[in-house]
């Protein structure tokens, strides 16, 4: 008699589906996150005072029910387990579509618009190169404005003072702009690949209104974030 042995169950938690919707919240957060985040820097254009007030003020969240700076850091751990989950999911999905095609990726996108029936959007195609260079960029984006422990242009206890002196370099605001091009690009795909997995994505009207949104957060939070360093850089801050 013939034995059939079949391979072990994946556990719900780990579906492509289950993955998908996780990957999607998560990267929702995030850009709920830079949306805040590009709010309160944009008050360095309401001078060092304003800003201080602000940077300070983050850190006064919650009390007196939570101690000082507690609620920035609920905010922190908040945010690395979003990142956690992003990572996650994205390189697990990443590794099944290797291991489904023979080591060869995924396949490009279907559409009656390119001559061979398949295309691949600039932004889709820099999704997992565009990560990793949000990834680096953010951990020397700590270092130098929430660490202390990098200073180009000079080292400040005041924040307005930090981000002044680092955008007073020609090849910071030059760095700066290449990772907010990426993150650009990352969420241009990103936001519209996330809002389709959880069902947005329903007929041919719904999908040119996602391409819209998509494009339009994208562009307002890489503008948003590149107007403190060019303005720094030519002298309408500081």
């Amino acid at each position: 008699m013939r034995t059939v042995t079949s391979s072990p169950r994946t556990p719900v938690w780990r579906s492509t589906v289950v993955l998908k919707v996780a990957m999607a919240i998560s990267g929702l957060v995030l850009v709920g996150f830079l949306l805040a985040h590009m709010y309160g820097n944009l008050k360095v254009f309401a001078g060092q005072e304003a800003f201080d007030e602000y940077a300070h003020h983050l850190r006064e969240l919650g009390e007196p029910m939570l101690p000082y700076a507690g609620a920035l850091w609920l905010i922190r751990i908040g945010l690395l387990a979003a990142i956690g989950v992003h990572i996650f999911s994205a390189v697990t999905l990443w590794r099944r579509a290797r291991a489904a095609t023979g080591g060869k990726g995924g396949s490009r996108y279907a559409s009656t618009q390119a001559k061979r029936g398949s295309q691949r959007g600039y932004a889709s195609f820099t999704m997992r190169w565009g990560g990793v260079v949000i990834i680096l960029f953010t951990v020397y984006h700590l270092m130098h404005f929430t660490w202390n422990n990098v200073a180009p242009g000079g080292a400040s206890d005041s924040p307005y003072e930090r981000v002044v002196n680092g955008f007073e370099i020609w090849w910071v605001v030059l760095s700066y702009t290449v990772a907010l091009l990426a993150v650009g690009f990352h969420l241009r795909h990103g936001i519209w690949a996330g809002l389709a997995s959880l069902g947005a994505n329903t007929s041919q009207r719904r999908r040119r209104q996602l391409n819209l949104l998509a494009t339009v957060v994208a562009v307002v939070i890489t503008v948003g974030f590149l107007l403190p360093p060019f303005g720094i850089f030519f002298g309408l801050v500081g």
